[in-house]
């Protein structure tokens, strides 16, 4: 886990929730996408955000193998993820891609099936342009062809950017490949990477069962980065960027350990996917304690499939609130200032109501026992005034459940 006093850690976390939010999308008669895959948010590891395309079979394999025994599988995580530069500069005499045969000596099918083999699900990587985002073949003009060359892979999961797309439409781009996999006939989850430029919570419910809403994450909690000729967001950029699209998320659709365990209790909060990208062979026990929180994993995957709320903003101090099924909810309380503050906040002094959960709670009538998700212990009711103390870029994240 990242401290201010390990360099070592620094580099272990900071990738762990890769890139950006991802909405993931209701159900709909007309879809192409296979409706019966992620009901509640994907979770899995994505190879970028560490390593590039600097990936091989036998590292690979070992990440698969770390995977496991960290205990993130039994934690709930499912996917494995290959992105970008996993196949050869050009395709073959027949328009196929090709698995790069130095990297991928055994080639993709024997590769995926040793990562089924550990009771995982294989994704892989492509682009709706020309050439993908690191120069290797797009899928534009092939959609078919690859969408039956990954299905004879066994692939599970395909993410699909959005570089080299000059003139390219987006929503017809990602509809044909979204209908390329129907036609291949393999239920794939499908991952539309395209950053939020053209809507998509517009218009993908119906074509995938996620998608990016903003450009890359990086390895920042309040600060953007500059690279350039573009901009990755840090986490609290992303989190304002939710607040006016909330309504499109639904089932089926890095830092201090203070600022990780903020940043996965707000994804969790968010609905979002919660796909790690950090080295699995290097994990402190900090790290595989933050990801493998199954208190915290499950308001993430809670079937109701609800987007948080802001509650309430003042001061540095943001309240996030997400209905739960059977009528319980999760209030998860941020500090975004630089300063230690202190909470005195009277539940029976607050109504909570949400038109986009239904949310219509009052305290007056009805009590809720507190429950510290990062404590794992009951501390208190809702009887009496939470009083707290938070750090600088700190959370405490909550379960309330109706007292009968």
């Amino acid at each position: 886990m990242l401290t201010k006093n390990n360099n070592n850690m620094k580099s272990t976390f900071y990738k762990l929730l890769i890139f950006a939010i991802c909405c993931f999308s209701s159900s709909n008669l007309f879809a192409q996408k296979f409706e019966e895959l992620a009901q509640t948010p994907p979770m899995g590891w994505n190879s970028w955000n560490t390593f590039q395309t600097n990936i091989n079979e036998q590292m690979l394999r070992d990440m698969v193998d770390a995977y496991v025994s960290s205990g993130m599988r039994d934690a709930g995580y499912t996917y494995f993820v290959l992105d970008d530069g996993w196949m050869a500069m050009q395709r073959d005499s027949n328009g196929s891609l090709v698995a790069d045969p130095k990297k991928f000596p055994s080639g993709m099918k024997a590769f995926a099936d040793y990562v089924h083999s550990k009771g995982l699900k294989f994704g892989i990587y492509n682009c709706a342009g020309t050439h993908t985002c690191a120069g290797y073949p797009g899928t534009h003009g092939y959609e078919y062809q690859d969408a039956r060359l990954y299905a004879s892979w066994g692939v599970d999961y395909l993410k699909y950017d959005w570089c080299n797309t000059d003139s390219i439409n987006a929503r017809d781009a990602y509809l044909t490949m979204s209908r390329a996999i129907r036609a291949a006939g393999r239920p794939m989850i499908f991952s539309l990477c395209e950053w939020g430029n053209h809507g998509p919570w517009l218009w993908a419910k119906n074509v995938g069962q996620l998608w990016r809403t903003t450009t890359d994450i990086h390895a920042g909690f309040a600060q953007d980065l500059n690279n350039g000729n573009w901009t990755s967001f840090g986490v609290l950029h992303i989190l304002d960027l939710q607040d006016h699209i909330r309504q499109y998320a639904g089932p089926g659709h890095w830092m201090t350990y203070a600022e990780d365990k903020a940043h996965f209790s707000l994804w969790c909060m968010l609905a979002a996917p919660l796909i790690s990208g950090n080295d699995l062979r290097k994990m402190s026990p900090q790290t595989i304690s933050v990801l493998t929180n199954k208190e915290v994993i499950s308001v993430n995957q809670d079937s109701l499939g609800m987007e948080c709320f802001k509650y309430y903003s003042f001061d540095g101090i943001e309240i996030f609130v997400k209905a739960l099924k059977d009528n319980s909810l999760a209030v998860c309380f941020l500090n975004r200032s630089s300063r230690q503050q202190n909470i005195n906040f009277d539940w029976k002094e607050h109504l909570i109501t949400d038109t986009v959960s239904k949310l219509d709670i009052d305290f007056n009538k009805n009590t809720y026992v507190l429950r510290d998700l990062w404590a794992k212990k009951n501390i208190g009711t809702t009887n009496k005034p939470l009083k707290q103390t938070i750090g600088s870029h700190e959370v405490l994240m909550l379960k309330l459940s109706k007292v009968n």
